[in-house]
């Protein structure tokens, strides 16, 4: 086999059955490997950052590596957004790119990106765990299985890869060699008997579980030790449906967009420990650094990189380890401890639970449909609207900007790990692309994006993508000719700022566009029209296209920013 009849070999045995890119000049020999060997199923997609994200979006939904790859020069930098979207959400993808020949280096060959002038590896090194170029055909295996093995373990990440044309041509001697992944599951039973003390000794505790929950499958161990000790929980954004938001013990999201009830809840009520899990305390997730986060007594943290914990809040334990192993090991050890009493089993009525049901009455406001403006959805009926016609099992993924604010707060996310939003790096055009992977990688359930229509302006092409592999996922735009984020977020100040630059732009009709692109296009302008009758008679979930749903919404709903603007006024504005 030649280098890269080995990397495709690689590729298959761990398990990739997709790979999303642009062919190029620069990468002909994979497109020949994938060839001849037929195990995977390349998608050409419509830019090469959409190819990055739609791999992001398979490896979120399959838990597993997604690969893209581009050809030389600005194929290779077309990717870099979409990376740096999975390395600071630390999703698996690894990047493949292709180079000119090493004996063309530094002669100015076309799209030449090697080590003197543009060179991509060093640049992907920024935003990747590991960023190379294979220059001698002997050291392929090694570093191709290095490459998976460092995208797979803990804390995952993407990976690149650089391929010169005449290095991908020569012949490697041997046989495949076994991507080992590094069990990082790991935990310091010292520290689990300390935190289990302490919980067992908490009159007022909370739990802050994170993206890292969701990242590392912990949502059934989450919810075993909440129960044991009735102890409320509340997720970050990002960690939305981690714990199911319906759950008594449940406060909702607490940061950007979240609950009332969980942001009152928090801040009312003394707590005397936070067991934090799979969160950084970003600007996001604690709204702006609350300090109010931090309890009376202990803030535990637990991250399977260590060094989050203590990043932004002195962390009275930090303890590394994988979320789900060190929870379900906290569990067991309180188990064990009051079986043989070597903890006391702490009396606990309904009075907690009847707590968090009191602070959650207060705003239950939040759950009744407004009023909408004629000949317009409003975009809060609209998410609740959503979520009731669709199956329990759906997957969503929501857009960067005000669409993610609307979800946030309004989706009630009870199945775990089915609503996806990046906002780690926060790139638009995310959700219109990603959602594809996500459709792949699912299967048979229903797989909902809602995208913000600047968003889909940046990436909608990629619909053609689905259209072209008959990939029936489902897009709701939420059409108000405008960057909600900035003409809103603009208003909110004491003193409003002018449209220098203007967010509003002319309405786009994206059904048809939809309909041009050969997926459905369907237009929507009447509030409450979206219902389980309406999705079964317009065959929508039996369709064989992608579905672009158009929706005219109420430019003028105020979205839930608010912690977003008081952030940006504290911390930027001086």
């Amino acid at each position: 086999m030649n280098t890269a009849d080995v990397l495709v070999d690689f590729l298959v045995k761990n398990g990739v059955k997709y790979i999303f890119g642009i062919p190029g000049g620069a990468i002909e020999d994979l497109n020949t490997s994938i060839f001849k060997n037929k195990k995977i199923t390349p998608i050409v997609t419509k830019h090469e950052a959409g190819a990055a994200y739609i791999a992001d979006g398979f490896a979120r939904v399959a838990n597993r590596l997604g690969v893209c790859f581009a050809t030389a020069g600005p194929g290779a930098s077309n990717l870099i957004t979409a990376l740096a979207t999975a390395y600071v959400d630390g999703i698996p993808v690894m990047a493949l790119t292709g180079q000119v020949a090493t004996s063309l280096f530094g002669r100015g060959a076309f799209q030449e990106s090697g080590d003197e002038g543009i060179n991509i590896v060093n640049i992907f090194k920024n935003f990747t765990k590991y960023s190379t170029m294979i220059l001698n055909e002997k050291r392929a295996r090694y570093m191709i299985g290095q490459a998976i093995r460092t995208a797979l373990t803990s804390p995952f990440g993407p990976v690149h890869i650089s391929l010169p044309v005449d290095i991908m041509k020569k012949e490697v001697e041997g046989s495949y060699q076994e991507s080992l992944q590094f069990d990082t599951r790991y935990f310091d039973q010292e520290r689990v008997a300390t935190i289990a003390t302490i919980l067992s000794m908490a009159k007022n505790p909370l739990i802050i579980a994170g993206w890292g929950c969701a990242l590392s499958r912990a949502a059934c161990e989450l919810r075993e030790l909440s129960e044991l000790l009735k102890i409320p929980v509340a997720t970050s954004p990002k960690g939305k449906g981690v714990f199911p938001e319906s759950h008594p013990y449940s406060l909702g999201v607490f940061g950007f967009a979240g609950s009332p009830a969980a942001r009152d809840y928090i801040h009312q009520n003394d707590l005397d420990v936070v067991l934090a899990v799979g969160t950084s305390f970003n600007e996001f997730m604690s709204s702006g650094w609350d300090k109010r986060l931090c309890p009376q007594g202990h803030l535990i943290h637990i991250d399977v990189n260590p060094e989050k914990i203590g990043k932004n809040f002195f962390t009275s334990m930090g303890v590394p380890g994988d979320a789900r192993t060190v929870i379900s090991q906290i569990t067991r050890e309180l188990e064990t401890g009051f079986k043989n009493e070597k903890y006391r089993k702490p009396v606990l009525d309904d009075t907690r639970e009847m707590k968090i049901r009191s602070f959650k009455e207060q705003y239950a406001f939040e759950y009744q449909r407004e009023t909408p403006k004629e000949g317009a959805y409003h975009p809060k009926n609209l998410i609740m609207d959503v979520q009731d016609a669709f199956p329990y099992d759906t997957i969503y993924f929501s857009e960067i900007g005000t669409v993610m604010a609307w979800t946030i707060r309004h989706m009630v996310v009870d199945e775990p790990y089915t609503y996806f939003v990046p906002l780690g790096f926060g790139g638009m055009g995310y959700a219109t692309a990603a959602p594809i992977g996500g459709k792949l990688a699912i299967g048979d359930r229903a797989v909902v994006a809602f995208v913000g229509d600047g968003s889909f302006l940046m990436h909608g092409f990629e619909v053609a993508t689905a259209v072209n592999y008959n990939i029936p996922a489902i897009w709701i735009v939420l059409n108000n000719a405008m960057h909600g984020m900035i003409y809103h977020g603009r208003k909110m100040f004491k003193e409003p700022v002018p449209e220098g630059i203007p967010s509003k732009f002319k309405r786009v009709n994206f059904a048809l566009i939809a309909e041009g692109m050969g997926a459905r296009g369907i237009q929507i302008q009447n509030d409450g029209e979206i219902t389980r009758e309406w999705v079964k008679k317009m065959k929508i979930l039996e369709s064989k296209r992608p579905v672009v749903i158009d929706v005219i919404i109420d430019e003028e709903a105020v979205p839930p920013i608010g912690s977003r603007i008081e952030t940006v006024i504290r911390h930027f504005t001086n």
